[in-house]
């Protein structure tokens, strides 16, 4: 099975979260990955904060991450995908941020499952699987 990681797993396995990273370490390195937007955000996140020791760890722990999950790209396919989320969405009068869109269509552009911590949320979008790895299986 293959597993597309969200911001906020990817934020909670660069605090140490013990119920993410065992599940990682579980699963094999070509089964993860991490999107594109799920990068941006992150960079903007410890961008954003003044310059400390804080950031700089921050920093170092995102580039760690980064160089050790390989990263999803975004295909025309991940784009078609991200239309279809929005239009859907939108025609049922539910909003949706355009990364968590993205975000989603990531996965289901390489058929795989979500992991978030916002699973509800994103149970809305038709089609994607979803999985929160700090809940007990």
């Amino acid at each position: 099975m293959k597993y597309v990681l969200d911001t906020n797993v990817v934020s909670a396995l660069m605090r140490g979260a013990a119920g993410d990273l065992e599940r990682l370490r579980r699963e094999a390195k070509q089964d993860v990955s991490i999107p594109q937007p799920v990068r941006a955000e992150l960079a903007y996140g410890i961008e954003r904060l003044p310059r400390s020791g804080r950031r700089d760890r921050l920093r170092a722990r995102y580039q760690l991450i980064c160089d050790e999950i390989p990263h999803a790209l975004w295909t025309d396919e991940v784009s078609r995908r991200f239309g279809i989320i929005k239009a859907a969405l939108e025609r049922r009068g539910e909003r949706i941020e355009d990364f968590d869109a993205a975000i989603a269509a990531h996965a289901l552009a390489l058929s795989a499952v979500l992991v978030s911590a916002n699973a509800d949320h994103m149970q809305r979008i038709e089609g994607l699987e979803t999985e929160d790895w700090e809940q007990p299986a």
